[in-house]
């Protein structure tokens, strides 16, 4: 495999980490947390730390393991990367401490360089990220005490300002990435070329496009009254009687991902949240109270506790409204209709789906699923969804599924069908049937070669030191200058 241990890319996270309902629809992805050193003086050598805990005197000799321009890498991060592998389950077996080694230094070079090319990090941007972190850590772990033990750090002031350093080097690193190949495009008769040169084409594996109609219950308004009187009782005991926010947010509030801690986010406009809780959060003033108010996930009330710039320290508490026997018994006879009218040939499934589907990220192109990792109408059977799989394994193109039962973000019940419209066996790559692929492969091979350009480039001229057993790995970047 080119670029061996250069681009060797581990996604390692730590296992607390909790996704509030807040955020926006698309998949929220896990960020890569890594405990690394932060910038020292090139010449440093051996970092001593002693530490006194519960009247046993312990001392730990951390080594340095290389030096890349204005950071570092201690063999104590090497380590940490296995245990964070480890903790999800991922297989060290084949992976050394020199393939650990080889990614750590490539995203110091990138940080390094960020720095030298002025790119910003606002800090505002940091902090948010870590309020967010550990929120979402200590919704996982149970308290703070336990996030704490895990880190090994004494108090939260110590863990926020390792997550800053954190956070700081790994968004750097990511700015710098995107920069290296922002611009970079391929034509069509490179793809051509490219697909040409291909010693062996590739095999892709069986295909298959679906579409598919969602049908939801509706939500009777007296449920969503109910909610709205309640949240304006919320709202009343607060100001009236003095009540306390946060603590009706962990007996009340629905978001699992904040109630918790008591509602508690801090939010800045950029965030990937919904566009009606940043309108309705950046209009209140320090310590004034909404009004209930509605986004895709239920209702809300926020109070805002502190304004600082364009961050804003907030609590908020979500009631979802219910949905009835009734209106769940109704859904699920229109959609049996549906179907017995589309297997009968008396409606057209894609007609249906622009006329009675609730899913309006399908709707208007009659039911069509794009594949979120690729972009286009095709998925991969080996590749796709677990439970998405189970659904349409045994179908047959332009078969239509029995309905099927979901839940959607709020626990509520959905039904739905689906239907294979086109289905393509297990071949091998052919230029006009398979182009979007290959293009993606002739596009991610000529991205790696300027990558592989530039850091030759800055590895010439960059400081770099590699110390000790680090300097007998065979890399496939020059990282030990001769």
């Amino acid at each position: 495999m080119r670029l061996k241990i250069m681009n060797l890319k581990y996604s390692i996270k730590p296992v607390f980490f909790g996704i509030s309902l807040m955020f926006a629809s698309t998949a929220f992805a896990q960020e890569v947390v890594v405990t690394d050193s932060t910038a020292i003086q090139p010449d440093a050598e051996i970092k001593v730390k002693s530490e006194e805990k519960q009247g046993t005197q312990r001392r730990k000799v951390d080594g340095i393991a290389a030096v890349i321009g204005d950071y570092i890498i201690l063999e104590s991060d090497i380590d940490l990367m296995y245990k964070d592998m480890q903790s999800q389950g991922i297989s060290t077996a084949d992976v050394s401490d020199c393939n650990l080694a080889g990614s750590l230094m490539e995203n110091k070079l990138y940080a390094h360089h960020a720095v030298q090319d002025s790119i910003i990090i606002p800090d505002a941007q940091i902090n948010g990220m870590i309020d967010q972190q550990i929120q979402g850590f200590v919704s996982q772990a149970g308290s703070m005490d336990k996030l704490l033990e895990f880190y090994n750090k004494e108090n939260e002031a110590e863990l926020r300002e390792e997550l800053f350093r954190i956070n700081k080097q790994r968004q750097l690193a990511q700015r710098m990435q995107q920069k290296i190949i922002e611009e970079i495009q391929i034509t069509p008769e490179e793809v051509r070329q490219y697909f040409d040169k291909m010693e062996e084409k590739p095999m892709f594996g069986t295909e298959v496009e679906l579409s598919q109609i969602v049908i939801e219950p509706e939500i009777p308004e007296s449920e969503k009254q109910k909610v709205i009187d309640r949240l304006n009782e919320f709202k009343a005991d607060i100001l009236d009687n003095g009540a306390s926010f946060s603590t009706k947010a962990v007996l009340y509030s629905q978001d699992p991902g904040t109630a918790s801690g008591g509602g508690k986010i801090t939010l800045t406009r950029k965030d990937p949240f919904v566009k009606e809780f940043k309108d309705v959060a950046f209009s209140l003033q320090e310590g004034e109270v909404s009004d209930p108010f509605e986004t895709e996930f239920g209702y809300h009330i926020i109070q805002v506790n502190d304004i600082r710039g364009q961050t804003v320290d907030l609590r908020h508490i979500l009631l979802i409204p219910d949905v009835t026997n009734a209106s769940v018994e109704k859904a699920r006879t229109e959609i049996d209709t549906l179907r017995k009218k589309i297997v009968a040939g008396e409606l057209d499934f894609a007609a249906a789906a622009r006329e009675a589907s609730d899913e309006k990220e399908t709707r208007n192109e009659g039911g069509k699923l794009i594949n979120p990792r690729t972009g286009d109408t095709r998925f991969e059977l080996t590749k796709i969804d677990p439970k998405l799989f189970k659904q349409v394994e045994g179908l047959k193109e332009g078969e239509v599924s029995l309905v099927l039962t979901q839940q959607d973000r709020t626990g509520r019940p959905q039904f739905k069908i689906m239907k294979v419209t086109k289905k393509i066996s297990e071949h091998k790559a052919d230029y006009a049937t398979d182009y979007q692929k290959i293009k993606e492969l002739a596009l991610r091979d000529k991205q790696l070669k300027e990558i592989e350009k530039w850091q030759k480039e800055k590895i010439a001229d960059t400081y770099i030191k590699v110390n000790g057993k680090y300097r007998e790995c065979d890399y496939t970047s020059d990282w030990v200058k001769n």
